[in-house]
């Protein structure tokens, strides 16, 4: 709950002018309604007994007709702008909430993110945002809104026919309303949450095997795949049809309060007959009756808490980034070591290793351990392992570039100034660095665009880029997954000397496939192929 209060005040502050007219045209739309209903109602009854006592040729029909057709016609233009002003704040507040969900996952820390499936985290934000859509449109401004024409219509009540009519209404529709939404809300937790996780697992599960179909098929797996997710959808639709027959039943128990209301109003109204008229008597039965309009829109909102508590714990408001580890370092440690069954070697400041072996020695993978993106053992920087260090201050010291490095649509700079805010003179020092800076003024400096993906430069050009983003924080530590891959001999020999000479005191860590014997490093450790010892 206190999740869903968090998304509320996230949706709401997005654009909390148009949400606020928005829901003043709610309740005006409602009290429209209500008085519409009542001032046709009590027009009819008075027609009818000024006609049975004859004195129909005297009685004023122009006024109440005028009234009815002012309510019936500013109904439906309030109707319209709240419509209008409503689903413009709900687009607003959606593009608020993914924002959110992005600086949520940006707050991750790097092991996090590391577990994180792309198409997962889409389909999944895209479904909650579904439903949180909901929560406003169908939750909070109908309850807000029906609650204060109810109490606005009960007090027209108590004031124009009498307190009995009011106190009647008031008695059956406001408790019976909070007894059957309430039990409606509770049937419906766990199958709307249930059948919202099924229609998402479908969802991720037909992607999955649309991607590998051609890998299913040839394993002949794909009859498997086609029943585990038949199961799940299944089972997604089980939770639905219980959820529709809850939901049915609190609609039908609603409808059954109205009409009660309807005829506490006839009672109470008849009682009232000789002492304030037939036609005023009567106002209450329609009024009772134009305020099932507040009750039965909102059996979809309750019965859809489920859903929306579930869509809120997944993506309701994240901690925040941890703040810098002020811890000393320890005294007389050096910047990196290792030491496994494998490998053992130790890099201070200045220092450069080349890592080499075999594909799938697990050079890679020593560099994630290192990067605290994988779990590792015998791995100590400045004396303490990489799990024990505070992300802020560990990524302060530490920079990794993989050996698929991604860049964004978007320009030259932009691409640079990821890696924090920088002014033009550091990106063009680290493009020297990396032998790009005459391919990106021809381009048209750092102004450039790329297209998605940073498709327009070849996948050298890319490569050091993404190593130009790299050396920007002048790291303590500096990882290096093959950097020179798809380079000439004599760009790969002039990138890694300006590497050396642009960060003097890093200690530099570098797999490498070939150019191991580069002067740039003062020695190489060989992983070997698991299971050749």
């Amino acid at each position: 709950m206190t999740r869903m209060l968090g998304l509320v005040r996230l949706l709401i502050g997005a654009a909390p002018g148009a949400m606020m007219r928005g829901a003043a045209l709610s309740v005006i739309v409602l009290l429209m309604g209500a008085a519409l209903l009542g001032l046709s109602g009590w027009f009819i009854t008075a027609t009818g007994v000024a006609g049975l006592a004859g004195i129909g040729i005297a009685f004023d029909v122009f006024r109440p007709s005028a009234g009815v057709r002012f309510l019936a016609l500013g109904r439906t233009a309030a109707r319209y702008g709240e419509r209008l002003l409503t689903h413009d704040a709900i687009l607003h507040a959606l593009a608020a909430l993914r924002v959110a969900i992005l600086r949520r996952h940006a707050d991750l820390d790097a092991r996090a993110l590391a577990r994180l499936r792309g198409e997962t985290i889409l389909t999944r934000m895209i479904a909650d945002v579904d439903a949180l859509d909901g929560l406003i449109l169908r939750l909070v401004l109908p309850v807000a809104a029906g609650l204060v024409t109810q109490l606005a219509a009960l007090a027209a009540l108590w004031w124009l026919v009498g307190p009995s009519v009011a106190l009647t209404v008031a008695a059956v529709l406001l408790p019976g309303a909070v007894i059957v939404l309430t039990w409606l809300a509770r049937r419906t937790l766990r199958p709307a949450d249930m059948a919202e996780r099924g229609a998402q697992a479908l969802r991720r599960g037909m992607i999955d095997m649309i991607r590998d179909r051609e890998a299913l098929i040839l394993a002949g797996r794909l009859p498997a795949r086609e029943t585990a997710l038949t199961e799940i959808d299944d089972a997604a639709r089980r939770d639905a049809a219980i959820l529709d027959r809850v939901e049915r039943r609190a609609g039908l128990v609603l409808s059954a309060l109205v009409a009660l209301a309807v005829a506490g109003a006839l009672v109470a109204g008849g009682a009232l007959v000789e002492t304030v008229g037939p036609a005023r008597a009567a106002i209450g039965l329609f009024v009772a009756l134009a305020l099932a309009e507040t009750l039965l829109p909102l059996r979809r909102g309750f019965a859809e808490i489920g859903r929306l508590a579930g869509a809120a714990r997944r993506i309701g408001p994240g901690r925040g980034r941890p703040a810098p580890d002020t811890r000393p370092d320890l005294p007389n440690r050096p910047d990196l070591a290792v030491s496994r069954h494998d490998i053992a070697f130790t890099l201070g400041p200045g220092q450069a290793l080349a890592l080499t072996g075999p594909s799938g020695a697990g050079k890679s993978t020593l560099l994630l351990a290192v990067a605290a993106m994988l779990p590792g053992d015998g791995i100590r920087i400045a004396g303490r392992p990489p799990c024990e260090w505070n992300e802020a201050s560990l990524r302060a010291r530490v920079v990794m570039l993989p050996q698929r490095s991604a860049l964004i649509g978007g320009t030259i700079r932009e691409n640079l100034t990821l890696a924090g805010d920088f002014d033009d003179d550091a990106l063009w020092a680290v493009l020297d660095v990396v032998a790009l800076t005459p391919a990106i003024r021809e381009r048209g400096g750092l102004d450039a665009r790329l297209a998605e993906g940073g498709a327009g430069l070849s996948g050298g050009q890319a490569k050091r880029l993404a190593l130009a983003r790299s050396l920007l924080p002048r790291p303590q530590i500096l990882l290096l997954d093959e950097p020179t891959e798809g380079l000439d001999p004599d760009t790969a020999d002039a990138v890694l000397s300006n590497i050396r000479a642009f960060l003097p005191d890093a200690a530099i860590l570098t797999a490498m496939h070939r150019g191991q014997d580069h002067p740039v490093f003062d020695a190489c450790v060989a992983l070997s192929q698991p299971g050749s010892r």
